[in-house]
């Protein structure tokens, strides 16, 4: 899985041949954070021992959370909040948004034949991806306190990107290398 994640490229092994298939996929995946689920909740006490909440979150890899551009924790959604109607943004609205965003990327990478944030090289990211000095130390900062991989800069800097175009900034700006962070976290709070 990490291969094809990072490579786009599949290879399947036979005894007598092996093929190689492009493949350039969205992962989206869930899981609980402990077998009876209740780990870390507010509602409900978690019944897993320490052992067994590690043993849980072992099983999915450090280095393939690592490739996983965003993951962050979704807390239960209550009933009254299901029925309620506040004024939040409709699908509609966001759905325009993305488009936006997604129509910034293709006329920004045109040239390069690429279609959005993820697919940058490391050279792109320095071209498209800069930060002033305040995001360059909320970024160390995070780095020196989450433990984070180099691996992770990477995803962090296309996560802000995104978050910018999503906002119409020319620029990576601080809080949006701030909210790219926190979509980070969730790998050290288990690993």
């Amino acid at each position: 899985m990490r291969g094809p994640l990072e490579d786009r490229l599949v290879t399947i092994n036979r005894v007598n041949s092996s093929l190689t298939y492009p493949c350039n996929f969205m992962l989206i995946a869930s899981m609980n954070p402990c077998a009876c689920g209740y780990y870390g909740s507010k509602e409900k006490e978690c019944t897993c021992s320490p052992e067994s909440i590690a043993r849980y979150m072992g099983k999915i890899s450090g280095p393939l959370l690592d490739r996983i551009d965003i993951h962050i924790e979704v807390a239960p959604v209550k009933y009254s909040k299901l029925q309620s109607e506040n004024n939040e943004e409709s699908s509609e609205k966001i759905k325009q948004r993305v488009n936006f965003a997604r129509k910034i990327q293709r006329e920004r990478y045109k040239e390069y034949g690429l279609f959005s944030n993820a697919e940058l090289t490391p050279k792109l990211m320095e071209k498209y991806c800069k930060l002033d000095s305040n995001g360059q130390a909320i970024l160390k900062n995070a780095f020196e306190k989450l433990g984070l991989s180099a691996r992770a800069y990477g995803r962090i800097l296309k996560v802000a990107r995104t978050i910018a175009d999503l906002e119409n900034s020319e620029n990576i700006k601080t809080n949006h290398i701030a909210e790219a962070i926190r979509y980070r976290s969730l790998d050290r709070k288990y690993f």
